[in-house]
């Protein structure tokens, strides 16, 4: 069975009902939980957060026998940390590690999937990270 992280933008797309990708996310989303163990951990958790004023509404969103809970590994804050080192390099100007950096170096430690619908800068950091994206 696959395990796949599930990144914050596809579980925002479906709570929100985003009307460009809430339909792509809430399909691809139920496709993978057909045949595989999704995902989230405490920055996924966190960014969703911000969309809820009560944690007993957040857990309702992403609940833990749908989404189990992961998490982060040691190894991939040290992944992010060199990641970010390299977006600096090339000229990103944000001065701290992007969540993205995190949830990409998780998935890539852990041996997981990652389902996202902005897959760039996860093709450009973590090149054979595998992803459901459009």
């Amino acid at each position: 069975m696959t395990a796949i992280l599930v990144d914050s933008n596809v579980i925002l797309d479906v709570v929100t009902e985003d009307p460009q990708w809430g339909r792509w996310s809430a399909e691809t989303l139920a496709r993978c939980a057909e045949g595989s163990i999704l995902f989230i951990n405490p920055i996924i958790y966190a960014e969703v957060s911000i969309g809820f004023d009560r944690i007993e509404d957040l857990d309702a969103a992403v609940p833990g026998d749908f989404f189990r809970r992961a998490d982060l590994p040691w190894e991939a804050g040290f992944l992010a940390g060199k990641c970010f080192l390299r977006y600096r390099r090339e000229g990103g100007k944000r001065p701290a590690p992007l969540p993205d950096f995190y949830i990409g170096a998780h998935a890539a430690i852990a041996g997981l999937t990652l389902l996202t619908r902005d897959a760039r800068r996860y093709r450009t950091y973590f090149p054979r990270l595998p992803l459901v994206a459009p």
